[in-house]
């Protein structure tokens, strides 16, 4: 018999009574861990889903017959020729970000005519706030948000070193990572080893892939019609929807909530095609692209995925956001596994 007792006996459930607590201190204590070394662990834990995502690419390349030192010069390679080609576009989407921070109180002001009737319609059915009221809270935010702009320069290059330091220590990763995770697991009790790793590697894998294969289609997809459209700063626009499919769940709808709201102060009508469009776009995003590249590979109800979101975003920030859900979907399949194991036993 178990230290938790078998099956169904008071053991059992005294065990379970106690396990609720000593779990919420150990994610205090993680909390606490990760507060006061976070940027070392943001930049370790950054470079390491990078390198491991990258020697994805490596192990394909070596499968087809070449050396693993060649087939990591040619994903480095390539790795640096996107690089390059984001650092090229950061300007401009940098350049947009300014002049719609500082042209936001304007538009705010002078946009107010295209939300009369939706106030009309609020005051109408006695609702609290009116539209007059969220735009002068708005533009009060924007000014405040549009003050901070001069150390925008500043972030930036702070943000561009640690790009710099995320790519160097994911090269390092890939020659010597594989070593240090073996390490790792190592640390863990015998019998969750093999579970452990081969269902973290492949939520890792199926997961970040998907969202970083379904993010770069909402942006690509988003960019014609904001051409056609004549959409301003329809590039930053199409970029934060894009970036905004990383966050599990609810990204993608703040994402074209939040841009439909920015257009919707240039022209009510044309936030309403974006709106029609984006929405369009994500429906065969979620229909036909998300089912073809995740499957049920996580195998999380979405209730438990967000309950795994608000967990991950109270312990860690948007890192904590990002790595919820392959997460939790390991710690699920090692518990199930851990209870066959159990029950085979018995």
């Amino acid at each position: 018999m178990r230290w938790y007792g078998t099956p169904g006996s008071w053991q059992r459930y005294l065990s379970y009574f106690f396990v609720g607590p000593l779990l919420v201190l150990n994610l205090w204590v993680v909390e606490q861990f990760y507060l006061y070394f976070e940027y070392l662990i943001n930049i370790l834990v950054i470079a390491a889903i990078l390198a491991f995502l990258l020697n994805q690419v490596v192990k394909r390349l070596c499968q087809r017959g070449l050396s693993r030192p060649n087939a990591i010069a040619i994903v480095l390679a390539i790795t640096l020729l996107v690089v390059s080609i984001l650092l090229l576009l950061l300007p401009l989407a940098l350049q947009q970000a300014e002049e719609l921070l500082t042209q936001l109180p304007e538009l705010a002001n002078t946009g107010n005519q295209n939300l009369r009737h939706l106030d009309n319609v609020l005051q109408r059915y006695n609702f609290p706030v009116g539209v007059d009221d969220l735009t002068a809270e708005f533009v009060e935010q924007m000014k405040g948000l549009a003050a901070i702009l001069p150390g925008v320069a500043i972030t930036t290059l702070g943000k561009f070193v640690d790009t710099l330091l995320v790519l160097i220590l994911a090269v390092y990763m890939l020659f010597y990572g594989g070593q240090i995770w073996r390490g790792l697991i190592t640390l863990l009790p015998q019998e969750w080893r093999t579970v452990v790793d081969r269902s973290l590697q492949v939520n890792i894998r199926v997961f970040f892939s998907a969202q970083l294969f379904l993010g770069l289609f909402m942006f690509l997809a988003l960019i014609p019609f904001m051409i056609v459209l004549q959409v301003n700063f329809g590039f930053l626009f199409a970029l934060i929807i894009g970036v905004a499919q990383l966050i599990p769940v609810v990204g993608a709808t703040l994402g074209i909530g939040l841009v439909v709201l920015l257009i919707l102060f240039q022209d009510a009508w044309l936030a309403l095609n974006i709106l029609v469009i984006a929405v369009v776009l994500q429906q065969v995003k979620d229909n036909l692209l998300s089912p073809k590249l995740v499957g049920n590979l996580i195998g999380l109800n979405p209730l438990w995925q967000f309950i795994a979101l608000l967990i991950g975003a109270r312990v860690a920030g948007f890192l904590g956001i990002v790595l919820a859900i392959p997460l939790a979907a390991t710690v699920k399949t090692t518990v199930l596994h851990l209870r066959a194991g159990e029950q085979a036993a018995s």
